[in-house]
């Protein structure tokens, strides 16, 4: 089992739209269990290839009972309803916050070998396939909190052990429309 060093807030490949991967080859299959040892091995129920430094559309996700990869998503929302929950991230360690997000989702994509993989879920899943296609997007979850959230956030990411000093960039939401 291998484990990569994970980004933290701060590092700009985490603000950074990911590329498309065009080579299914060993390379890929090689991040692909990278992702995987490395989200086991720190408890998460996803990580996305920029966590890990990577520029490229692929993640890895364990949660609710599936679990999967998937290279290059399309995601869809699947109706309006809305839930709130606690939401973490492994580049935003040992903190976590309310979250809004679509309860219902469905991804599209392909696995290791190019093969398609379409994934749907609800409430857990559903938060996980949004979270880590926003990381492919350079769309972190502080910026799906809202104000009052953020703000508290922002003053715990300060105060937390990890924390370079660096100011966090927080990016409009750019889906507030069920703010």
């Amino acid at each position: 089992m291998t484990a990569s060093s994970i980004e933290l807030l701060g590092d700009p490949v985490l603000r950074t739209r990911a590329d498309e991967i065009v080579d299914f080859d060993g390379e890929l299959r090689t991040l692909v269990r990278d992702l995987w040892d490395t989200m086991e091995k720190r408890g998460g129920a996803g990580l996305a290839a920029p966590q890990l430094g990577v520029g490229v559309r692929v993640f890895t996700y364990h949660c609710d009972g599936h679990a999967g990869h998937l290279v290059n998503p399309s995601l869809w929302l699947v109706g309006e309803q809305t839930q709130e929950g606690l939401e973490g991230c492994l580049s935003i360690p040992e903190l976590d916050w309310e979250c809004r997000r679509y309860r219902n989702v469905m991804a599209r994509g392909w696995n290791m070998h190019g093969e398609p993989v379409e994934v749907s879920g609800s409430e857990l899943l559903a938060r996980c396939l949004q979270h880590e296609t926003d990381h492919l997007n350079g769309v972190l979850f502080l910026d799906r909190l809202d104000e009052r959230t953020r703000e508290a956030a922002l003053r715990e990411i300060r105060a937390a052990s990890w924390f370079d000093g660096t100011e966090p960039v927080v990016k409009q939401d750019p889906h507030s429309s069920f703010r």
